[in-house]
């Protein structure tokens, strides 16, 4: 755990009261967390923590503001999203290492303090949206055009996903489906009802 030392909060050693913390995260950090799976690659961040202690209970309060980046669901290419998020996590001390919720987790009282690399790092990535795509236009090009070419549907038609959501309701839906021809081999099926 020592690549993450500077994430480190000394509970034990805090004042009763509160303390400040700032942190800047920035493309080290996020390449310090990337185990290869990690969907955030690159960004900067800054986090405002504020830790209330009262009677070896910890309330760590958490204002996160900045950019970051990640893979465009499309084009795989790098898009830049908004981080603007507040978030609270209660520490408290008992026999080993657990998360009783979201919010909060209980730590051995021997080690005395806590790490938040991993938490920062939860909180900035359930604060950006799951779908995470460029505006239109804004997309590789090349890989836009590979997607055109291989596209199930005519390439008469738009390009936005909503509309193809659309047009699968409306063929479910019983709609009129003389316009595409992979129907006409059904057509004439006979059914025993009739």
């Amino acid at each position: 755990m020592g690549k993450y030392s500077l994430y480190k909060v000394p509970l034990r050693s805090l004042p009763e009261g509160k303390s400040l913390f700032d942190y800047q995260l920035d493309d080290k950090y996020f390449a310090l967390l990337d185990d290869g799976s990690a969907e955030i690659k690159k960004g900067s961040v800054s986090v405002e923590l504020v830790l209330k202690k009262a009677n070896n209970i910890f309330e760590l309060n958490f204002t996160i503001h900045g950019e970051v980046k990640v893979p465009c669901d499309r084009c795989l290419d790098n898009i830049s999203m908004d981080v603007d998020t507040e978030n609270r996590l209660i520490v408290k001390y008992g026999q080993e290492y657990s998360e009783e919720s979201d919010e909060i987790v209980v730590i051995p009282e021997e080690d005395g303090e806590i790490n938040i690399a991993w938490f920062l790092y939860e909180f900035i990535l359930l604060s950006i949206p799951m779908k995470r795509v460029h505006a239109p236009g804004e997309c590789n090009k090349t890989m836009s055009s590979k997607l055109k070419k291989y596209k199930a549907t005519s390439p008469s038609e738009d390009d936005d996903d909503d509309s193809e959501d659309d047009d699968l309701a409306d063929d479910s839906a019983g709609s009129d489906d003389s316009g595409d021809s992979r129907w006409d081999t059904l057509k004439g099926l006979k059914f025993e009802d009739e």
